[in-house]
């Protein structure tokens, strides 16, 4: 089964982008200057270190099983092509 030509190759994206809150900060991240990457790396330390001082240990347990569920991911996609 083969993609057809006039479909787009990131459909992820495209919902990504239809997100009220979310799309909006995806679309400036991947569109936008560089310094809005930096910007959501250090919101999303940020959040993890609050979560950390709220929740505890649970919360950076939380955040290490998410991150390593996000690198499978990557390295599939990687291996995929």
């Amino acid at each position: 089964m083969t993609i057809a030509p006039d479909t787009p190759r990131y459909i992820t994206r495209h919902v990504t982008y239809r997100l009220p809150i979310i799309g909006r900060m995806a679309r400036e991240v991947v569109e936008g200057p560089v310094d809005n990457a930096f910007a959501a790396i250090i919101g999303v330390v940020s959040a993890v270190a609050i979560g950390v001082l709220i929740w505890g240990y649970p919360a950076l347990i939380f955040s290490a099983l998410l991150a390593a569920a996000l690198m499978l991911v990557t390295l599939v996609r990687i291996t995929l092509g």
